[in-house]
């Protein structure tokens, strides 16, 4: 039975990782695209139209791999869709619930799919930041854009802001 279900687990853990990257790439292309045929700068409305299309396009990515996990559970552990769907909702998320358990044999399920959830829902956040930082980039005034990269180098005195002496940024 141990067998059985380190497969299991290993096929429900690729098969979210496939959803995520498909989706991922998915938006990625899309956003690409979009930018890309709009050169002059984006309005705020229209930004805003796009996280908020882009932000439902993740919940949706995240309700499809709810769902991979509560067809598992459906077919296996679980007597009704129902149950299937708000355990694996509770565990993704993990909230985790007390009124639905799995049998005994599945109950490495629940966490396994906590911490999947909690990698995915990064991607997605890291995703969401990249996208509005691109924005801020381009909508902004290109001597106010984000810097990701500050240089410290010593002044002409001596001495480093660490050592106590006056920051010089590049």
């Amino acid at each position: 039975m141990f067998v059985h279900r380190l497969i299991a687990e290993l096929a429900l853990i690729i098969l979210t990782l496939w959803v995520q990257s498909a989706g991922i790439a998915a938006l990625v292309a899309w956003v690409r695209h979009t930018l890309q045929d709009d050169k002059r700068q984006i309005g705020g409305i229209r930004s805003a139209l796009l996280v908020v299309r882009l932000t439902t396009a993740v919940v949706v990515l995240h309700g499809l791999e709810i769902l991979v996990w509560a067809s598992f559970y459906r077919w296996r552990c679980l007597p009704s869709w129902d149950s299937a769907v708000y355990f694996s909702a509770s565990s993704y998320s993990t909230l985790g619930c007390s009124d639905v358990s799995l049998p005994s044999d599945w109950r490495t399920l629940a966490p396994l799919e906590s911490i999947i959830g909690v990698l995915m829902c990064g991607i997605s956040v890291s995703l969401l930041y990249a996208i509005l930082t691109r924005l801020i980039n381009r909508d902004g005034d290109p001597r106010e854009r984000i810097t990701t990269r500050r240089a410290i180098v010593p002044n002409r005195v001596g001495g480093t802001p660490r050592d106590g002496g006056p920051q010089q940024n590049l």
